[in-house]
């Protein structure tokens, strides 16, 4: 078996298991883990999500597309996903694309185009000066608009600029100006908590400022918002006065003040790493930026890639370095982004390298499945608790559906090489080149 086919195979088994977890009642839904105990399992409150629901597979099936037809089972179930979240999109409150609306016209847009328009219509409808009122209750008592990519303002400027169409410019546009009127000034730059009464920060990409000031760079570069795009480089200004340029790379903690709870100071990850905040400096890139405090974007984007080379990412080196080989905070994500960088770089040794870290990480991915008739999935570790091991989970972002995407992408990548359409989305769309996007317009 050549190693493009170990991947696929793995992830089509991944795939099977998913596959199997899906249930029916007013449309699938899907059990965020699995285990011998979860015998009443029953939909949860964010059945239809993007971080564990159903709309997180759709992405999941517009991969699979790209090499083969999807098979009946697949179709009927594309069917359901966008049944389900059409017709709840039309009433529902809650606006972010990891939990809400923007998620919802996320897979819309992958499996029916056009169909997004549901979703980004009712976006407009509920816009508000402020943004967009959420209903998660992060901050007791108050249901004001958050500011991040995961369930904040963000993401659905991310999401509307991604999506186009005729509500696209509207919702940016609010969105972009609510972010401006929220922002923290520091020292350095422009800083943002997830919401308006957040002491500490998050400053990577999901809940922080590198996410939104990825975000206004983004929307500034489509509405030619001079001011956005200011905005965001004084993001960036900030997030790098937070951070560290030793070795050669680019880290930034975790949290600040550091966290309360027994977390890494420092982590490597899509969400709280150096993966994910890559991201701002090619977003920065994309908006005509050449350089943040004398540093060239691409140089700062490449720096955080250095960092994950040199962390012993996907080592599991103490308990707490490596638990997790998820989407959102292990070793998919971290995998993704690296394709990413690579598909982009024009200098074939960097290129080489980066292909060679994503395959580390395919590799442990490989080497961490557990295997059945049923397929293949994956078991976290929580070092905190006692026993450590957690029941394997299904879903997009801290499961074996995101899993199986990446493996997937992954041998589609060895076997067709660089030109390797990628199935981009809200949150990454312009780390790769426009002529590799399968969702460009």
């Amino acid at each position: 078996m050549t190693e493009d086919d170990t991947y696929r195979e793995l992830g089509e088994a991944a795939w099977s298991w998913v596959l199997n977890q899906v249930r029916e009642d007013e449309g699938p839904w899907l059990p965020e883990a699995v285990s011998e105990h979860d015998q009443d399992m029953a939909p949860a409150k964010d059945r239809d999500s993007l971080y564990a629901g159903i709309a997180g597979l759709a992405p999941v099936l517009a991969e699979i597309a790209q090499y083969r037809d999807l098979n009946e089972r697949e179709q009927i179930l594309v069917t359901g996903i966008v049944t389900r979240l059409s017709a709840e999109a039309k009433g529902r409150r809650e606006p972010s694309l990891y939990d809400g609306l923007a998620g919802d016209a996320m897979a819309l847009k992958l499996l029916a185009p056009g169909g997004e328009s549901v979703a980004l219509r009712r976006l407009a409808d509920l816009a508000t000066p402020q943004g967009w009122k959420t209903t998660l209750a992060f901050e007791p008592g108050s249901d004001a608009p958050l500011n991040d990519i995961i369930v904040g303002t963000a993401g659905v400027v991310l999401t509307a600029v991604w999506a186009g169409g005729e509500f696209a410019e509207g919702i940016a546009t609010t969105g972009g100006e609510a972010l401006l009127r929220v922002a923290d000034r520091t020292e350095a730059g422009l800083d943002w908590g997830m919401g308006p009464a957040t002491q500490g920060r998050s400053p990577n990409y999901s809940h922080g400022t590198a996410g939104v000031a990825a975000a206004l760079a983004v929307a500034g570069a489509a509405l030619h918002r001079e001011d956005f795009v200011e905005a965001a480089v004084e993001g960036a200004q900030h997030v790098l006065s937070v951070g560290s340029l030793e070795d050669d790379g680019f880290i930034v903690p975790h949290t600040i003040p550091p966290s309360k709870r027994e977390v890494e100071p420092v982590t490597y990850t899509w969400c709280h790493g150096p993966a994910g905040t890559s991201h701002l400096f090619a977003a920065l890139s994309h908006a005509g930026v050449a350089e943040v405090a004398g540093l060239e974007v691409g140089e700062l984007r490449h720096r955080c890639l250095n960092s994950i080379l040199a962390s012993g990412v996907p080592e599991r080196l103490r308990p707490g370095f490596w638990d997790n080989d998820g989407r959102c905070c292990g070793t998919a994500g971290v995998g993704d982004v690296l394709l990413d960088a690579a598909q982009g770089c024009e200098e074939a040794a960097r290129a080489e390298t980066l292909l060679q870290a994503a395959r580390r990480m395919g590799d442990a991915l490989v080497e961490r499945a557990i295997r059945s008739e049923a397929g293949a999935r994956w078991r976290f570790l929580e070092h905190r608790q006692d026993p450590p091991l957690l029941p394997p989970g299904t879903a997009w972002m801290q499961g074996a559906a995101g899993i199986a995407a990446y493996l997937l992408r992954l041998g589609r990548f060895i076997e067709t090489g660089p030109s390797a359409l990628v199935v981009d989305r809200p949150d990454q769309w312009w780390a790769v080149p426009t002529y590799l996007r399968t969702a460009a317009s």
